[in-house]
């Protein structure tokens, strides 16, 4: 009897996981919040081991496509004038494209032999001796023989598993925004980076000419904004900005017609165990690392070890996902160790720190900090080695 398998979350992981659970035979569901799949995004990036899986999958070829080939980031003083530069291959590892793409690639690529629902999101899970029993905010209930909350860091699965969200949850100091704003600057291919204190700025220039995408990260409210609506959240930016010098106005002003606002506050997710009974969580949310973590790669890598692992046990759960977290828990404790320091090299919070930062980042673009600088960018991508598993039984 196939067995049938409910994944939570419709962006990267949970498509990935149902591309290698349906090779190994499961019927696959995913169910996403969102009404669609969510579009543009910032840029994800694949290093070392990462590209074995992006081969096996076959996906290679058709991620190249949408690949951003972007160029070397320029960081910047406080007045605008180029400083260093920082090199492609730290920032961009051997293959980048938008996350939005990606996720519609892995949606296009599962779509034939996955159910799909949007527009819905998990509130309950019962257990049963052989199944979990779903309930959604907007469907009707369902039974499944496993769940798989692969939907971030503010995972529906997980609170009703687990817990709230706030006893998994370290904020790292610091909030995030993005969004696509045109291209003023006439950048081709080519990254900026701009810091005052407590603030800094982030635009690249992509695959379309006539845009960039703004990436803006600030010290905020400690005590956090809740969860603002649009309008909030444009507020919000417009007074963490106030004042700013640079070209940062003119982006601010771009924002106001952004259709594709992104806005949340930067933290971690520990979780001591990723699996409950029937449940078991994936990517951001069980181990979110924050910037600098190979959250993307780690979390397709774990979607194929926990496919992997319950082909191995021979659909034993409780076997196969013990195998699968103690495969992923070390790499994922370097992500997590990676992403701590984000904030420091991303807001630094004093002008004083935002020199030091400046001078950290010139001594590894020199020739003595090359090596370092591939160390660091692949450290995290390469803490999981790819393995084959059992041949799949679908082709």
């Amino acid at each position: 009897m196939t067995k049938s398998v409910l994944v939570s979350g419709a962006s990267v992981a949970g498509p990935s996981a149902a591309y290698w659970l349906h090779r190994y035979g499961y019927s696959v569901t995913v169910v996403e919040a969102a009404p669609a799949l969510r579009p543009g995004g910032q840029a994800v990036d694949f290093r070392g081991e990462q590209m074995r899986l992006v081969r096996a999958m076959g996906l290679l070829e058709e991620l190249s496509e949408y690949e951003t080939g972007m160029g070397d980031q320029l960081l910047l003083d406080p007045a605008g004038k180029p400083v260093l530069t920082i090199p492609s291959r730290f920032i961009s590892g051997e293959l980048e494209l938008l996350r939005g793409d990606l996720a519609r690639i892995l949606h296009e690529r599962t779509k034939d032999y996955t159910e799909y629902v949007f527009g819905d999101r998990v509130t309950t899970l019962t257990e049963t001796s052989d199944g979990v029993e779903v309930s959604f905010r907007h469907g009707a209930p369902r039974r499944f023989d496993l769940v798989v909350g692969a939907d971030g860091v503010h995972s529906g699965v997980r609170a009703a598993a687990f817990g709230p969200e706030e006893r998994f949850r370290t904020d790292l100091g610091y909030y995030t925004a993005g969004f696509v704003a045109p291209n003023h600057l006439a950048l081709d291919h080519r990254g900026l980076i701009h810091n005052e204190a407590g603030r800094g700025i982030m635009i690249a220039s992509h695959r379309d000419p006539a845009t960039v995408h703004v990436g803006l990260n600030f010290r905020g409210d400690p005590r956090g904004y809740g969860r603002p609506d649009l309008a909030r959240q444009k507020e919000i930016l417009s007074q963490a900005y106030a004042g700013a010098g640079w070209e940062v106005p003119r982006f601010l002003a771009a924002m106001a017609d952004a259709p594709d606002l992104y806005f949340d506050r930067v933290g971690q997710i520990r979780v001591d165990r990723w699996s409950r009974g029937r449940v078991v969580l994936l990517g951001d949310a069980a181990w979110c690392a924050g910037p600098g973590g190979s959250g993307t790669g780690l979390a397709m890598m774990g979607a194929q070890v926990l496919a992997g692992e319950l082909a191995a046990a021979g659909g034993d759960h409780r076997t196969a996902f013990a195998r699968y977290e103690q495969r992923l828990r070390k790499p994922a404790h370097v992500g997590l160790k990676n992403g701590a320091g984000s904030g420091g090299f991303l807001v630094p919070p004093t002008e004083r720190k935002v020199r030091s930062r400046n001078r950290t980042y010139r001594m590894l673009a020199g020739p003595l900090g090359g090596r370092l600088f591939d160390y660091m960018g692949t450290r995290a991508a390469n803490a999981v080695k790819f393995r084959e598993y059992a041949q799949p039984v679908v082709a």
